[in-house]
């Protein structure tokens, strides 16, 4: 019962992290975190993904720039909605591997002593030590408990909502893309299943539009700003 309490609260605080400092405020610069608070997301995504700032930011921005068209890294228009559902992080690391395309969509992210020196130069050290600490809590168990954290954001993140979010559900509004909203409620993606809204409106760090819609990553926004530990970038 431990270990999927652990699971269930370590998931849900990296989705946050994805979409409150990896998506809203690095891609699409719409709030601003406390250093303390920013850097702690940072050093929980290098834990429990490997994921570099810099390549995610790009990535994503180079999805806006070519939804849906040739050059999208991960549009299920292009590749086919099984390919981007099954297999979307492996797409992902594909684009993320070019250099060019990183420096060029990824400007502005953190590149001070300890993004250099550790978090983009081992990527792998950190998801490592995350396997040995769930086997010193769980013992054999955390080996579950870590699979299933490796799996959580390309499933969900590069998955669900780069595929589904794409190819089925409702929407508020008309795009040059075919964007969709999932589900009404966020619990399990944070918000990002409102995929259709933030379409709508990039710039906009609130992915809610109707009222049975719950971007459950606005409200841990709001529970910051209120301890001024984060601010807007723009008005809404």
């Amino acid at each position: 019962m431990l270990e999927i309490l652990f699971t269930l609260f370590a998931t849900h605080i990296t989705i946050i992290c994805v979409t409150l400092y990896l998506h809203r405020g690095q891609a699409h610069r719409g709030m601003t975190f406390h250093p303390i608070v920013s850097h702690f997301m940072r050093f929980w995504l290098w834990l429990t993904t490997g994921m570099i700032t810099k390549q995610w930011v790009a990535v994503h921005r180079k999805h806006h720039r070519f939804c849906e068209e040739q050059g999208d890294p991960h549009s299920p228009k292009v590749f086919g909605i099984l390919r981007v559902l099954f297999g979307g992080a492996f797409l992902y690391a594909t684009a993320s591997k070019d250099k060019d395309m990183v420096n060029s969509y990824g400007v502005g992210c953190p590149d001070d002593w300890i993004e250099r020196h550790l978090y983009s130069a081992y990527p792998s050290l950190g998801i490592g030590i995350l396997f040995l600490l769930n086997v010193w809590l769980f013992g054999w168990t955390g080996i579950i408990v870590w699979v299933i954290q490796m799996i959580w954001i390309p499933f969900w993140a590069a998955g669900v909502i780069n595929g589904v979010g794409h190819f089925w559900g409702y929407r508020n509004g008309e795009t040059r893309d075919s964007s969709r909203n999932i589900i009404p409620w966020g619990i399990i993606v944070g918000g990002e299943e409102l995929h259709n809204n933030h379409h709508l409106e990039p710039a906009n760090p609130k992915l809610s539009r109707r009222w049975f819609e719950i971007d459950l990553g606005w409200k841990w926004f709001c529970l910051l700003k209120l301890l001024g530990l984060a601010k807007l970038n723009t008005r809404l």
